[in-house]
């Protein structure tokens, strides 16, 4: 498969906007805070078109409390990856909720996912931990490092864009191909955020 890499796009925030309305409705009554993460949160980085979002709860133990409201409103939850990230519960929006009828509600292990179609219809990733633990706070410095460094974001692009020309299993062989540059960046902006006592939380 062909990983589509588009330019950045303002809109990206709008989406972001309507869909944390969609979550914070949604999760009303686990008090959920909600950040725009990726590269679609990167103004002037190229990008998949696909909303990263992370939702941050209170307690790991509620975790599984927000699988049947997200279900609910349409989210696909991949529990297939749960024994990769435990402490993560990970859903996937559609450009619209009517497509939620061509597949499965939940993906468990031994679930083959139709990737390819998911992918052409695909919105957003919902990336739902325990706020403040290391997880969700290496998403928001890498986040902002990017923001504050156009720089390294020009290499990550670059990156992605040359990456973009290969074929691909899956997307999980893409992102693979980008976990070193990812890894060693994501490091460094950590210690960044320390250094200038960043807030993690406004």
């Amino acid at each position: 498969m062909k990983i589509n890499i588009e330019t950045y796009n303002k809109e990206w925030t709008g989406q972001f906007e309507k869909i944390k309305t969609d979550l914070c409705s949604i999760l009303v009554k686990l008090n959920p805070k909600i950040e725009h993460i990726g590269s679609t949160s990167v103004p002037n980085l190229a990008a998949k078109p696909i909303i990263d979002i992370q939702v941050g709860i209170e307690n790991s133990y509620d975790l599984d409390k927000t699988i049947k409201p997200m279900i609910n409103n349409h989210y696909i939850y991949y529990e297939i990856y749960n024994s990769v990230m435990p402490n993560r519960r990970l859903f996937v929006g559609l450009k619209d909720k009517k497509y939620i009828r061509n597949f499965q509600n939940i993906y468990s292990k031994g679930d083959l996912i139709p990737h390819e179609k998911i992918n052409q219809l695909r919105l957003t990733h919902i990336h739902i931990w325990e706020h403040g633990t290391d997880d969700w706070n290496r998403h928001i410095a890498f986040r902002d490092y990017l923001r504050e460094h156009p720089e390294i974001a020009s290499q990550y692009e670059s990156l992605k864009k040359q990456l973009s020309l290969k074929d691909w299993k899956d997307g999980n062989e893409y992102n693979d191909a980008k976990d070193s540059f990812i890894k060693t960046e994501e490091a460094k902006a950590i210690l960044w955020f320390g250094k200038n006592n960043q807030p993690l939380f406004p």
